[in-house]
């Protein structure tokens, strides 16, 4: 699958502020960047640093006065889909280290008040039956809502309201993955379909020694999608996070599937 993808934001900044911004499709090796461009106002300061799990990079700006930042690029996605219900459970003390702290709960993902429900009402499946099952029941369950939520709603209110965006069904999926003993991470990405368009978020769920894109949404299959970064949650892979005060003055998002 070949994406054409252009995202542009514009901030003010009433004083001088640092700013991490992460909105670059990352170099991996189920999806190749080609021809990407990043124009930015001048500011002050500009270093690129890792993503969480070295997964793509961040930067790192000073700023202030108005931020224009407008990224582009075409990324050729080579990931084949998989049927992830008919994935091996892996017991966790076989689970490597790295994957361990996606088995915990996590600000945005508190897995730990799901124990009950998901033992009760998915109790007898395992692996990726369970993904399966977990994904299927947030998706029937939760109703798309932009405004419903806010950035500090969690998986706990989640699953109370019943309704939100994508990151709300993302941590929803996560904390109940994890509470069925299966590692699962936030994943920021681009995708087409997406309504309205916009940065999108979608669960990673590690299953037979490997990571696996699960858009509880339904609006985005992983052979469609282009990582950004990944995280226990929202916290760790905002867009843009600015410590200081901001006001938001243009963003959209594009992704288009291209021949």
């Amino acid at each position: 699958m070949n994406l054409s993808i252009h995202s542009r934001l514009v901030y003010d900044y009433f004083q001088a502020t640092d700013v991490l911004v992460q909105v670059e499709a990352a170099h991996l090796p189920d999806q190749t960047i080609d021809q990407p461009e990043l124009w930015l106002t001048p500011v002050t300061h500009f270093v690129r640093v890792p993503g969480h799990d070295e997964l793509g990079e961040r930067i790192w700006l000073r700023v202030e006065g108005r931020m224009e930042l407008d990224y582009r690029a075409k990324v050729m996605v080579d990931r084949p889909a998989v049927d992830i219900a008919y994935l091996p459970a892996t017991d966790p003390r076989w689970l490597p280290g790295e994957v361990i702290d996606y088995l915990m709960p996590s600000r945005f993902c508190p897995s730990d008040r799901f124990f009950e429900f998901v033992s009760g009402e998915f109790g007898g499946l395992r692996g990726g039956a369970c993904v399966a099952a977990l994904t299927e029941w947030v998706s029937e369950r939760m109703t798309y809502v932009p405004g419903a939520s806010h950035s500090g709603t969690c998986a706990t209110d989640t699953f109370i309201a019943r309704q939100g965006v994508c990151r709300d069904y993302a941590h929803l999926l996560i904390a109940l993955v994890r509470a069925a003993s299966i590692p699962a991470r936030y994943a920021s990405v681009y995708a087409p379909d997406v309504d309205p368009p916009d940065f999108h978020a979608v669960a990673e769920v590690f299953l037979d020694g490997a990571w696996h894109l699960v858009d509880a949404t339904g609006m985005a299959g992983a052979a469609d999608i282009a990582r950004i970064g990944v995280g226990r949650d929202a916290a760790d892979t905002s867009f843009l996070s600015s410590f200081g005060q901001a006001a938001l003055v243009e963003q959209f998002v594009t992704v288009e599937r291209v021949s």
